[in-house]
């Protein structure tokens, strides 16, 4: 049965309306919190004025003031540090039975509890958003990643003040609020530093002090990072920096200097690191400490792996292990040159995952040395979403091959290993480590629909609040139960209204329960799944699955829908892996977890969803809504730094020129960038290097990079530098399309040549266009960043649709 006659068979009423019943189903209401009553029971944030309650009489001496009185947190309140690295499956941690070495965690672990049973959405911003808000992800507008949106409201990626965030209420409630790390709930039209808007930029969802990057991954050495809002390239003169070490000693800095002025106050920290999501970047002393250790591959790791989780009480005895999907080889068919590629990218992997865990230890270790550690909730969610199959069947060297669909042979592979994990490679594993990462389930990261892409290891530490110390928590929940948790830890309500707008009502349910109840019966009782039209349902122990037909390293060529017109069965209560299919041994069953999952996706702004076929490109090839309202032509008055993709002109498979009106004082040698966009493993530049002009352009396989160089130089003075590029995509139709390149210097042409090939759809996902210097990766290992030009940029005019 298709998604149409699926839905076909449901109430169009209740799908628009989220209807109170259908079949043998009604809606779901969540729990109510058990505990202690709340402290501050604000149901308006901000708070509003209190009246003045002193007199005013001519003068001071016969006045009475009333100072107004600020929030304060309920009295004994927790401090509150929520934790979540990118990209790490359920098993890849030793906390989990994994082969990666997590002390932090594992330290954590013993002290507190750890969760079997917890789900994520599957994909970064999802995830993100349902944990900050409290809500399913499409009701916060974030049915996928920012780059990713479209015009229908679960996919819009505006997430707005009707969904406020856990930063809002407690910030109000008397917190002191800070996010340090990963921010991919911005929009990426409003990512521009200059224009904003910021209404979904940290500091404008509660958080006070934010340090970071804005999007879905980022360069672990030369990352193009943001205090609050200011920009900031902290790798600039030190050759030793790396993302995780400056995220932790940032994150110390706040909480030394939050205790030290004000020690009664709280503290609320989201620390989401980069690590380990792609490019996988790692000082080699990390890396090296797992030095042949994958060498057995991943068939063998799986079965590992699930033996010493049975072995650790992790999981039933009878937990079978799912097979390895067809399309993934058995690690016995490789040849020598894929092992050694695929075991070393698997040990960079896993160093860069310890090295994340040993910096969040500081961070800990900083809770501790001020005191603290009792009185603070820690929340760790070990991952987003599952184990990521992005690096494709054959892994690679830059992870931009797989979002330009493009691929790397492993013979190609074999000529840059030794490069991997470097500051010279953008590298990602196969997606057999993926699936060994995610052991003993199905999948892996985008498949919402099975637990490989769903399920996180957490473990929650509050020494105050919990009394068993290294405790097993079985029930069943979500990351929409981390908002709830918190307000019910804190004593906190959620508000009726926040800046005077009516909220959406929480849709998880509080853990608390489970913190000194071992044997609770799970409340999370309902949930839905979607990620780009993998779907499924949890309920009440079963699960009902879409049969995914395309997997997730497929994803946008155009190779047919995501799903089959097959859906699977899982009772999971006695089938933990869901390793047995019972869908035809139950076909009611079957049919209500169908009916419940549309009446729960109707509700949840689930619809329309994304079936990839021919008439439905991938969404990376342009975005939702264009900053530019169709502008061709674009006037820069100036030098600029970090013009997002999504607002800066759109070179891809078209023809383009720029036009530079330049001046150098007298006695000066020319030399510095004019434009670029993007960098070292997918982008392009025009520069002048010692008074030549160069067009470089870097395509994500490296030796597809080209260059055209002028014979001649430039002079000191003004000068006026053009650039033209005539794609042949009008008489191709092939995306990524080469063409003729040309340059000319005052009317001159001193160079030209060919361009083989182009970026068809994405640039680097975190680097920029920018004018008069270039910021992040360079285009050319023959110079370093800022490398800004040396003379004064009048002004550029760039024109994608000019009559060459």
């Amino acid at each position: 049965m298709s998604l149409k006659s699926d839905i076909g068979k449901i109430s169009i009423a209740v799908l628009l309306t989220g209807g109170v019943s259908y079949g043998t189903f009604k809606a779901l209401e969540p729990p109510k919190p058990s505990g202690e009553p709340l402290g501050n029971n604000l149901t308006e944030l901000p708070k509003p004025p209190d009246p003045f309650k002193g007199e005013i009489n001519l003068t001071w001496s016969d006045s009475k003031p009333d100072f107004p009185k600020q929030v304060k947190a309920p009295k004994g309140a927790p401090n509150v540090l929520i934790i979540m690295t990118d990209d790490v499956g359920a098993s890849a941690s030793s906390t989990f039975g994994g082969p990666i070495n997590t002390p932090t965690m594992d330290e954590l672990a013993r002290g507190g509890i750890r969760y079997n049973q917890f789900h994520t959405t599957a994909l970064s911003s999802p995830t993100r958003a349902a944990l900050l808000t409290g809500r399913n992800h499409h009701v916060a507008h974030t049915g996928n990643i920012m780059e990713a949106g479209c015009g229908y409201p679960g996919y819009d990626t505006l997430m707005g003040e009707d969904t406020a965030t856990i930063g809002h209420v407690l910030r109000y409630n008397g917190y002191s609020t800070a996010w340090f790390g990963k921010n991919h709930n911005v929009p990426d039209f409003e990512t521009d530093l200059r224009m904003g808007p910021f209404e979904r930029w940290p500091n404008n969802l509660g958080f006070e002090r934010f340090y970071g990057f804005i999007g879905g991954e980022a360069n672990q050495y030369v990352p193009s990072m943001y205090d609050n809002f200011t920009p900031v390239d902290p790798y600039i003169g030190n050759k030793n920096y790396t993302m995780n070490e400056d995220l932790a000693n940032q994150a110390i800095r706040w909480i030394k200097e939050q205790k030290s002025i004000s020690p009664d106050k709280p503290f609320f920290s989201y620390y989401v690191t980069g690590g380990t999501h792609a490019p996988h970047q790692v000082p080699k002393e990390w890396s090296d400490k797992y030095k042949g250790k994958f060498d057995k591959g991943w068939d063998v790791q799986r079965e590992e792996t699930l033996k010493r989780q049975k072995e650790m009480g992790l999981l039933p005895k009878d937990t079978a292990l799912t097979p390895r999907p067809k399309d993934i080889p058995a690690w016995d068919t490789l040849s020598a040159t894929e092992k050694k590629n695929y075991a070393r990218m698997m040990e960079i992997y896993a160093g860069f995952l310890e090295q994340t865990d040993h910096y969040i230890g500081t961070v800990i270790n900083a809770v501790k040395e001020i005191g603290e550690f009792d009185n603070t909730l820690i929340i760790y969610i070990q991952g987003d979403n599952g184990a990521s199959g992005e690096g494709a069947i054959t892994g690679s060297l830059n992870e931009n091959v797989f979002f330009n669909i493009d691929s790397e042979t492993p013979e190609e592979i074999a000529k840059g290993v030794d490069k991997l994990g470097t500051v010279d490679s953008y590298g990602h594993y196969p997606a057999g480590w993926a699936l060994a990462m995610t052991t003993p389930f199905q999948w892996m990261k985008q498949v919402a629909s099975h637990y490989g892409g769903t399920r996180n290891g957490m473990v929650i530490s509050w020494p105050k609040g919990i009394k068993e110390r290294g405790g097993l928590r079985t029930q069943w929940h979500h990351v929409v139960d981390i908002a709830p948790t918190v307000y019910e830890a804190v004593k906190v309500a959620m508000p009726n209204k926040f800046r005077g707008v009516e909220q959406k009502p929480l849709e998880g349910v509080s853990m608390m329960y489970t913190f000194n109840n071992p044997n609770a019966k799970t409340t999370h009782q309902t949930q839905y799944f979607e990620i780009v039209g993998y779907h499924g349902i949890y309920h009440n122990g079963w699960v009902a699955a879409k049969t995914p037909a395309s997997p997730p390293w497929m994803i946008g060529k155009f190779n047919g829908p995501n799903t089959t017109d097959e859906w699977e069965l899982y009772n999971v209560e006695k089938d933990f892996s869901q390793a047995h299919n019972i869908a035809k041994e139950n076909p009611k069953k079957l049919e209500e977890m169908k009916q419940l999952f549309f009446i729960e996706a109707g509700k949840n702004n689930v619809f329309p969803m994304f079936v990839n076929d021919l008439n439905n490109p991938p969404a990376l090839i342009s975005n939702r809504i264009d900053p530019n309202d169709g502008r061709t032509l674009f006037t820069y008055w100036t030098e600029l730094s970090r013009v997002p993709e999504a607002n800066a002109p759109d070179f891809k498979n078209k023809s383009f020129t720029i036009e530079a009106d330049i001046t150098f004082e007298k006695g000066t040698t020319p030399n510095g960038m004019i434009l670029t966009m993007g960098g070292r493993f997918a982008g392009f530049g025009l520069w002048i290097e010692n008074g030549k002009l160069v067009f470089g352009y870097a395509n994500p396989k490296s030796e597809d990079y080209q260059e055209v160089i002028s014979t001649s130089t430039i002079s000191d003075g003004n000068h006026k530098v053009k650039f033209e590029f005539r794609s042949d995509f009008a008489k191709t139709k092939k995306f990524g399309a080469g063409g003729e390149a040309s340059i000319l210097v005052d009317g001159k042409k001193i160079a030209s040549g060919k361009i083989n090939k182009t970026i068809p759809f994405r640039f680097m996902l975190t680097e920029y266009m920018d004018i008069g210097q270039d910021y992040g990766t360079t285009i050319s290992p023959r110079y370093e960043v800022p490398f800004k030009l040396n003379g004064k940029v009048n002004k550029v005019l760039v024109d994608t649709d000019p009559k060459i």
